[in-house]
């Protein structure tokens, strides 16, 4: 059986001087450091062997898959299933500390953390994903791939193949900016996962890299 890889990659920071939820609004693009954390993940890369680049439809995942395609001499595909997660708090204000989850015009929408109610199931987007990166796996047969999404996606994968209980604290995903969640295959079954941040000393230099919404 091929021993394959996918690297599911989470993008570089955006440019939100507004601090909102952007979720799956349009025109977020990579800050500056973004950009250069979007080269480290393609140097981090450089040795591998990877025939397939596919990303979020979204610009920040876009931009950040550019420089490891461009590396390899590759397009960049585009994968729905790869989206953010739907978030009601999209467009909005939303800050660890701000109030917002004590306030009570919000209860109803908060009502429920395991499905949850705030946003899509997180079921729906284990499955979306899980199907995005057998898609790769097939794609890459033999070979390596890299996927660019985003943080809660990523984690939610990485749940549901570890076999964990989905709902979880968002404050300890192991899912930094710009991190690459590998995943190797032996045939069609995962036998390993690694967890690697090759643009760790730009993500230092980031001042929303905690907090980063959307993300």
């Amino acid at each position: 059986m091929s021993k394959t890889v996918v690297h599911v990659l989470r993008h570089g920071e955006v440019y939100n001087p507004d601090g909102i939820l952007y979720g799956r609004l349009p025109g977020f693009r990579l800050s500056e450091l973004g950009v250069q954390m979007a080269k480290a993940a393609a140097q981090g890369l450089a040795e591998r062997e990877v025939v397939h680049v596919v990303a979020s439809p979204l610009e920040r995942a876009q931009q950040t898959a550019e420089p490891i395609a461009a590396q390899f001499g590759l397009p960049v595909g585009v994968d729905e299933r790869l989206i953010e997660s739907a978030n009601w708090f999209e467009g909005k204000k939303v800050s660890p500390g701000d109030g917002s989850f004590r306030d009570p015009r919000n209860w109803w929408v908060l009502r429920d953390p395991v499905t949850p109610s705030w946003g899509e199931a997180y079921q729906a987007i284990a499955e979306r994903m899980f199907a995005a990166l057998h898609a790769a796996r097939i794609a890459a047969d033999g070979r390596e791939a890299v996927l660019v999404s985003h943080q809660l996606p990523i984690w939610t994968l990485r749940r549901h193949v570890e076999r964990k209980r989905l709902w979880h604290d968002p404050r300890r995903r192991q899912c930094s900016l710009a991190s690459l969640t590998t995943f190797h295959f032996d045939g069609a079954k995962i036998v390993g996962i690694g967890y690697s941040e090759p643009a760790a000393h730009l993500v230092a230099m980031s001042p929303t890299a905690r907090t980063a919404k959307g993300a």
